[in-house]
């Protein structure tokens, strides 16, 4: 019987472990203008106005301004929340097809300095 229990919670956790490096790694934290979508880092996460659903046009320069929230090769899209291409080759999550990135003038949790950059920047929202 001890060895049924013992499988069984290992068979959980197996499974929670899976489910939780399925999701995609967001959460929402506060900010001056509500709650907003942040990295596992709680730093907050942008949308480009010049993206396409499902296409990154922010790269180079860009990119190096507005990291993009990579998403590991094996990372499995979660409901809202998909993986896109980039040009680079890299992996990306985007949320409702809108590709996710950081801004890097953002120092701590909750930061939205990067809202309305340039007109094209805006938060991301839960």
């Amino acid at each position: 019987m001890k060895s049924v229990k013992f499988l069984s919670i290992v068979a959980a956790g197996a499974f929670a472990a899976t489910a939780a490096f399925a999701a995609a790694p967001v959460k929402t934290v506060d900010s001056t203008k509500g709650k907003v979508l942040a990295g596992e880092n709680g730093m907050t996460l942008y949308t480009f106005k010049k993206d396409a659903k499902g296409v990154s046009n922010c790269n180079g320069d860009c990119a190096k301004n507005w990291p993009p929230l990579k998403a590991a090769s094996d990372a499995k899209a979660d409901g809202a929340y998909s993986i896109i291409e980039r040009k680079d080759g890299t992996k990306q999550w985007a949320k409702d097809g809108m590709p996710l990135y950081f801004w890097v003038k953002d120092t701590k949790m909750g930061d939205i300095t990067g809202d309305g950059v340039g007109g094209n920047w805006e938060l991301a929202k839960p």
